[in-house]
């Protein structure tokens, strides 16, 4: 609850500085560029910290703070900072001076227009300056994911949760206050990227000081606790960011698709990670330092009555927010996006990235399952079986997004992404099944059935209610009016049919509640 509630604001911020950059943008050349200048740091984002990294850090840093005490973790902390530290000063370097061969590799079609003077040159040389201002933020906020690690492994989860928050503060400040100053606008957003990486890793400092485990980094590549995140750490990077792997791809077709494929595939993705850092994410967080001290412990029961809380708690939130955005998107985006650089396009933005989103929130429920299906290996130190279901689901992506995109266009890799993804979490659970380490209980099967009947009354009560009051042709403040009643109906139905059937808040607060409901 405490993560949600960190994520909440950050999310909230988030919607906030994308509404900014679509004011700033909108959906054309320029919103392109900088989403695909963002978009490359922040696969190695989460390949190198949210991903690979935490995956492989967390449980040793569980095992050593559970047998060792904290003078070890101490001296492990320096020893991880200091070699990824300086790993990523050499990748961040490389990244800056070699922006143009990287932005030719992933905008290749951009590449090839500049080098024969085609209409997307222009695009090929902004993105290039542009990398040269995102790059840098790969290398603070791979360390920010480092202390809030830490931080999280000690219980102290609002700092990590709340750190996002100034990003998008740092964002929203340049973007109103530097795009003047600018011919391109995308610089001033540029530069928000780079300060805000700059000032989450500042922030967390103290945190780390007031646990006594800031301490002088050390390179430390042969130390056996070094050694043992390393080894972990080289399979998960495939398995764990196989979907960002798949959002890379799709970006790279996105590129050689019509001008306005990015940017409305990414802010349908926007509206789909709302949900998605609101609870699956913050439930990842938090159950992975469980699990892997459960692990440690040997708590094979309680091991599995997490796991399935993890489930369960996927399922309550996850069902009514995809029938939600299927059903509201257009909606949710008119509000959010649908004014200046955007609403001024010859395209209707609305309903391109209405398709997206109902495109993606097809695996909405499957990107939450893999967020805690995923940490049921990772807890016990089993990095290899991810990374086969990683190539099994990222081979049928690019499968699916060559069926699909020749017909569907960009919402051909929408729905190829949100497919895999049902693939990636129905292997996961197969293999924690086969392995003995977790089956869905009996208690959880009809709880997911109780979240199904309880999604589709509320379903009715928005078609009901968008017949009733339709929001086309009303200005801003009569559709936020409409917005927010659509909200509080949806909420209320949902929540009310839950109850009556018999669905009660322990059911969701206790990790136990399985064994309580089949006793």
């Amino acid at each position: 609850m405490v993560v949600s509630a960190m994520t909440m604001i950050s999310r909230v911020m988030g919607l906030v500085r994308d509404a900014v950059v679509a004011n700033l943008l909108g959906a054309g050349l320029a919103a392109d560029v900088f989403l695909f200048a963002n978009r490359i740091p922040n696969f190695m984002r989460r390949l190198f910290a949210e991903g690979a990294f935490a995956q492989a850090f967390v449980p040793v840093l569980a095992e050593i703070k559970e047998q060792h005490g904290d003078d070890k973790v101490r001296l492990f902390v320096a020893q991880a900072a200091g070699t990824l530290g300086t790993i990523l000063m050499l990748v961040t370097l490389i990244g800056v001076i070699g922006s143009p061969v990287i932005a030719g590799l992933f905008g290749t079609s951009w590449f090839i227009d500049w080098w024969q003077g085609g209409e997307n040159a222009e695009k090929f040389v902004l993105a290039s300056a542009l990398l040269k201002l995102t790059f840098p933020y790969l290398f603070f906020i791979s360390l920010v994911a480092l202390s809030g690690a830490v931080l999280n492994v000690y219980n102290r989860f609002s700092v990590a949760a709340f750190t996002p928050v100034l990003l998008n503060i740092s964002i929203i400040s340049c973007a109103l206050l530097l795009h003047d100053r600018f011919e391109q606008g995308a610089y001033a957003l540029a530069i928000g990227v780079f300060m805000g990486g700059l000032v989450q890793f500042l922030f967390q400092l103290p945190f780390l000081a007031r646990l006594g485990m800031l301490s002088k980094p050390k390179f430390a590549w042969q130390s056996p606790e070094v050694v043992k995140v390393r080894k972990l750490m080289l399979p998960a990077m495939f398995g764990v960011s196989v979907s960002q792997i798949n959002l890379l791809l799709d970006t790279i077709i996105a590129a050689a698709l019509a001008t306005g494929s990015i940017a409305w595939l990414y802010y349908a993705d926007r509206l789909i990670e709302f949900p998605l850092g609101l609870f699956g994410i913050g439930i990842a967080t938090v159950i992975l330092p469980a699990l892997s001290k459960l692990h440690a412990k040997d708590s094979i029961q309680e091991f599995q009555q997490t796991l399935d809380w993890g489930v369960r708690f996927v399922l309550f939130l996850g069902i009514p927010a995809m029938a939600g955005l299927i059903l509201i998107s257009p909606l949710i985006i008119s509000v959010l996006f649908g004014h200046g650089a955007f609403a001024q396009s010859e395209q209707d933005n609305i309903s391109a990235v209405s398709g997206a989103v109902t495109a993606y929130s097809v695996g909405l429920v499957s990107f939450m399952l893999i967020k805690v299906l995923a940490p049921g290996f990772f807890a016990r130190q089993d990095t290899k079986t991810p990374v086969k279901i990683g190539i099994i689901a990222m081979s049928l992506n690019m499968v699916f997004n060559l069926m699909l995109a020749p017909f569907i266009g960009y919402l051909g890799l929408a729905l190829a992404t949100a497919l895999s993804a049902t693939c990636n979490a129905a292997l996961l659970y197969r293999y924690l099944s086969q392995a003995g380490v977790y089956r869905v209980s009996p208690f959880t099967l009809v709880f997911f059935a109780k979240c199904v009947a309880a999604s589709v009354m509320m379903s009715g009560a928005l078609v009901w209610l968008n017949q009733l009051l339709p929001w086309q042709g009303s200005d801003l403040m009569g559709q936020i009016g409409i917005l927010s009643l659509q909200l509080v109906i949806a909420i209320l139905t949902y929540f009310v049919v839950m109850y009556l059937l018999g669905v009660r808040f322990s059911t969701i607060r206790d990790s136990s509640a399985a064994g309580a409901g089949a006793a």
